[in-house]
């Protein structure tokens, strides 16, 4: 329930008390009635404060403005009044029942004490609607205020870090006017400055009426990191201030286009913060340019706390310095040591302010060594903890970054705790972490490639419990909603210097099979240095011994699907294609069976068409398509079949029309029914896939082809029997194949056995089956000109009848001289005036103008489409979605769905995304009406099916995701709200499978975070789960079998 229903039920239990106290009233003569009425009017003052609650959980972030404060207090004021008076009046009548004066009393209401708690309850509750002005306006009233108010921003403070003087002493120095705009927080490394500036920013002062904000930027944004290189430098900076517009709501997503250029960025950080009031902490700032760029903003009231660590920027003149020392840590150092040990301070031994000291108070080396001794309450333990962390910090690795000299001893110190952390830990947990070294910590790391670092050095089984050491250790930190890992900006120092050891670990120790494995994941997500040698294994793999080639093909397709974003995968898929392209030629050619099958595994995960029209020439003279075609009469492996068939189909559909023809009367047709099978649902998305690029190839000869091999008749059976999706992709495979002028008389598509199908399948294709349904060709103009004229001209009943008439010629407009003479009337525009919701027709007549144009989409076409799209006929049917009539919102819903399956629907997307109208219907998702609600909501699951990477990524950032996620919510918590936007995915023909599974992978990160803590969580994830899972299953199946090398 959002907060308008609440306060629209508000409004109505109001109204409800008073009638409940006129009800007190009458019974004044009857004793006996009076008490049940006040139990009632109780219940209504109970049922007020449990709205007023979930109206401040609603609206949490937004109370900061005055005007919804007020509104929201109203009621609390409301609650407040009538309590005591309603105990009033219970005691009032107890008086009187004691004293048997009802007869007396209660003849006249004149000086009667309860008729004046009576009277004194009406009056507040009149008072309480007339606050509101009229109550269908409460709701609007809240509702607008709200929506005009932008969500405060927040900052999330660290657990176990207290509240410190210093950190009231940087809030006042925020509060005062004539403080510089910049407060610089420099300290020791590990010393806390970013637990110091988060716990600043997550109560800001007042006057920051937006809120906070945080921004890392760490070491890798920093001129060092990039070897001095400018432009990287300003390329890596752009980045982090794109994801800064995304924070503060200024971009919906980061715009690829604009990351590139800086000047640009900062011309746009200008706008973006205009009139702003944000307390900004930039954390982790390496670079002196970096603050300079945020401090000479204008015409905002934005301040900026700042931590670094390197001397550089502490020399910036404008700024307010702020140093936190040992003696401002050493008054929050034992509460960080209590919190990470699980110990009380009775439970603390003496010898605990002995171990702080030689820590240094450091709040990271103490959560460290807390940990490490959690629940340890034997004082030698203590001692021993001590003597340890000397000795490990002597013999610390220092640093192989940049650190100033003030830093070094408290560097190896802090490097020590990690030594004696490790230390505590078993052999497993330290060998894992010193891999983990060779990773980029940039980014968080996925819960995937970790596990692919430990498969190389441990055993099978036990790295949830090896991983879980680490997390506990605080050496690695798990995000609480998503399978990543991340690490303090000290321990990725640390790492650094183990960068070598790792290499060697992984890369020069392990079995080859082992490097054959780990070498494609280093390749994405390892540290630059590695990357280079995780390419050359790879090279050499590729070209080496076929079992080492196989488990490299197999890691490679492992690693890419474990991409956390469309981006990440793009910029990983571009980099195996450029290592793969050149050899694929080579392996098909000359490889086994075992290195083709996996070689066609990675070129259907990895290959783009572009990819497709320069690498696969080669193969058409190299005797690939016999190979290929034997291999397929051999083997009785679904996923090796599906594999090989594919990259078959994409020789034929980018290769020659004589390489069309050889792969024609290769394939193996007679094969691919039983793979259609509606049992053999996993195997679906691949075979349509097949099917559709012979079919593009191929045209009618493919068509014929699959006609003699029956697979019509496969895919009908999937049409009677099949999940949605598997109907879906059939569906339009046969509409493929009758398009192209497939001969119906060898096919298995009759009038007769159409009645069998589901609806709206038939409805899709009835147009190619039911031949009988025309009109006379050799219509009369003149008729249709008499119906066009009563349409423009006729009064409603003459206009709705024309309509109707017109419904048997539209339908025919399919043949291009009917279809002309329709395009050259002015029928469409007098349609798209009958639509629009200011005309004096009824409502009758705009679904009658719906229905004809989704008619004459589908039986027109794109030419059609191209003059609905002239007179914003599309624009005006998502307006209608949003009309309170429920029969204009299904008519408009209807047009659109059936023109999204038309030949014009690429037309009509772009148009919707091209004019802010996903926008509206994604605002939709929140509307009060459920009706309004459910059809924009069908309508963004067609636009999903429909799309591609950047409609979807558009529908990401303007949070859709979480809207379905507040619909499962309000709807029972059933799941099959999300699981309608995956089906959307699965049927969406411009995805490819790696794509498809890392959108899927977003979809349920972004479900986590939403429904984090809601009563329908379980249920809602285990469905979205179980549908992932089982939509996954052939891309995974040969997933195991890279690490089944030992």
């Amino acid at each position: 329930m959002d907060a308008l229903q609440i306060i629209a039920s508000a409004t109505q239990i109001v109204s409800g008390m008073v009638g409940a106290v006129a009800a007190l009233e009458h019974a004044s003569r009857n004793l006996d009635e009076a008490p049940k009425r006040i139990q009632n009017l109780e219940e209504f003052v109970c049922e007020l404060e449990s709205l007023s609650r979930r109206i401040k959980q609603k609206h949490v972030y937004k109370l900061h403005n005055p005007q919804l404060d007020h509104q929201i207090q109203s009621l609390n004021a409301l609650v407040e009044r009538l309590h005591p008076k309603l105990g009033k009046a219970r005691r009032v009548l107890s008086k009187s029942k004691v004293k048997n004066l009802a007869k007396v009393v209660w003849s006249s209401m004149a000086g009667d004490p309860l008729g004046k708690v009576v009277n004194s309850i009406r009056d507040d509750l009149n008072w309480w609607l007339e606050s509101q002005k009229l109550a269908q306006n409460v709701e609007k009233a809240i509702e607008s205020t709200a929506q005009a108010v932008p969500a405060q921003l927040k900052v999330k403070t660290e657990q176990g870090y207290p509240v410190s003087s210093k950190c009231r002493y940087v809030r006042n120095l925020l509060e005062q006017e004539e403080a510089h705009r910049v407060i610089l927080i420099v300290g020791l490394s590990g010393i806390g400055k970013s637990c110091l500036a988060r716990q600043v920013a997550s109560d800001p002062p007042q006057r920051f009426v937006g809120g906070a904000v945080e921004l890392g930027f760490g070491q890798w944004c920093s001129r060092a990191a990039c070897n001095g290189s400018k432009s990287e430098y300003q390329k890596r900076l752009a980045r982090k201030m794109c994801k800064f517009l995304v924070q503060i709501g200024f971009w919906k997503k980061i715009k690829d286009e604009y990351s590139v250029d800086l000047d640009f960025i900062c011309c746009l950080f200008q706008e973006a913060l205009f009139g702003k009031s944000i307390l900004i902490v930039l954390d982790d700032v390496w670079e002196q340019d970096i603050v300079e760029r945020f401090a000479k903003l204008y015409d905002n009231d934005c301040k900026y706390v700042v931590t670094t660590r390197n001397e550089a920027v502490f020399e910036i003149t404008e700024a307010e310095k702020v140093e936190l020392s040992k003696d401002d840590i050493m008054q929050i150092s034992k509460a960080v040591l209590l919190y990470h040990s699980l110990l009380t301070e009775e439970e603390l031994p003496v010898v605990a302010d002995s171990l702080l000291e030689r820590c240094g108070h450091h709040p990271l080396t103490v959560a460290v060594m807390g940990k490490a001794l959690r629940k340890e309450t034997r004082a030698e333990k203590w001692e021993k903890a001590m003597t340890n962390l000397s000795t490990f910090a002597t013999c610390a690795p220092g640093p192989v970054s940049y650190v100033n000299e003030k830093e070094a001893e408290n560097t190896l110190t802090i490097f020590g705790s990690f030594e004696f952390s490790l230390d505590a830990m078993p052999e497993d947990s330290r060998k894992l972490f010193i891999a983990l070294a060779a990773l980029s910590w940039v980014e968080p790391v996925p819960e995937a490639c970790v596990e692919a670092v430990w498969s190389v050095i441990g055993l099978d089984g036990l790295f949830t419990l090896i991983v879980c050491k680490l997390v506990e250790g605080s050496l690695l930190m798990k995000t609480e909603t998503d399978p990543l890992y991340s690490v303090h900006d000290m321990v990725a120092l640390y790492l650094d210097s183990k960068t070598n050891d790792s290499i060697q670990l992984l890369l020069k120790e392990s079995r080859p099979e082992e490097t054959a494995f780990i070498s494609p994941w280093l390749l994405i997500f390892g540290k630059e240095n590695v990357k280079t040698s995780s390419e050359q294994s790879i090279v050499h793999f590729l070209s080496a011994e076929e079992k080492h080639a196989v488990i490299t093909l197999k890691a490679i397709v492992e690693a890419l699907m474990a991409s956390k974003s469309i981006s990440e995968l793009e910029a990983s898929r571009v980099s195996f294609s450029s290592i793969l392209g050149p050899r694929i030629a080579d392996m098909i050619s000359t490889g086994s069976e075992n290195l083709i099958a996996a070689s066609a595994e990675a070129i259907t995960n990895i290959f783009s068409k572009s990819d497709y029209c320069n690498y696969f020439p080669s193969l058409e003279v190299m005797g690939t398509i016999n190979k290929l075609a034997s291999i397929l009469e051999n083997r009785d492996d679904p996923m090796i079949e599906t594999n090989i068939s594919i990259v078959l189909a994409k020789l034929a559909e980018f290769g020659s029309p004589e390489t069309v023809d050889k792969v024609l009367q290769s394939f193996p047709f007679n094969r691919m029914a039983a793979l259609l099978s509606p049992n053999a649902e996993e195997w679906h998305e691949s075979m349509f896939t097949i099917l559709m690029s012979l079919t593009k190839a191929g045209k009618s000869k493919a068509v014929e082809r699959m006609f003699d091999s029956e697979i019509d008749k496969s895919l009908l059976k999937i049409l009677e029997n099949g999940s949605e999706v598997a109907q879906h992709h059939a569906l339009v495979i046969l509409k493929t194949f009758y398009e192209l002028g497939g001969p119906q008389e060898n096919g298995s598509l009759r009038p007769t056995n159409l009645n069998l199908l589901p609806w709206q399948v038939r409805l899709r294709l009835e147009t190619f089956v039911m031949s009988d349904r025309s009109v006379n060709s050799s219509l009369k103009p003149q008729s249709f000109e008499d119906l066009i004229y009563k349409v423009v001209d006729g009064d409603n009943k003459q206009v709705l009848q024309a309509l109707q008439d017109l419904i048997p010629i539209i339908e025919k407009a399919g043949e291009l001289s009917i279809r002309d003479m329709i395009l050259k009337s002015p029928l469409i525009r007098r349609l798209a005036e009958l639509l629009q919701k200011g005309h004096s027709g009824e409502s009758s007549m705009k679904s009658q103008s719906a229905f004809l144009l989704m008619k004459l989409a589908c039986s027109g076409g794109e030419p059609c489409i191209k003059k609905f799209l002239e007179f914003d006929i599309i624009p005006e049917l998502v307006k209608m979605m949003q009309y309170s009539i429920a029969e204009l919102q299904d008519a408009a819903y209807t047009a659109l769905h059936q023109m999204f399956s038309g030949s014009g629907r690429v037309l009509i997307l772009n148009r919707i995304l091209q004019t802010g109208l996903l926008e509206t219907m994604a605002q939709s998702l929140e509307s009060k009406s459920m009706k309004t609600r459910e059809v924009n909501m069908h309508c963004l699951f067609d636009i999903v099916e429909l799309g591609n990477k950047a409609c979807l990524e558009q529908m990401f950032s303007l949070q859709i995701v979480e809207k379905l996620v507040k619909l499962e919510n309000a709807s029972g918590g059933s799941g099959e709200i999300l699981v309608g936007f995956l089906k959307g995915m699965d049927k969406c023909k411009h995805l490819s499978v790696a794509e498809r599974r890392v959108m899927k992978q977003q979809v349920t990160r972004k479900t986590r975070a939403a429904i984090k803590g809601h009563k329908f969580e379980s249920h809602i994830l285990g469905t979205l789960d179980a549908f992932v899972s089982d939509g996954s299953k052939s891309g995974s199946s040969g997933s195991g079998n890279s690490r089944a090398r030992k």
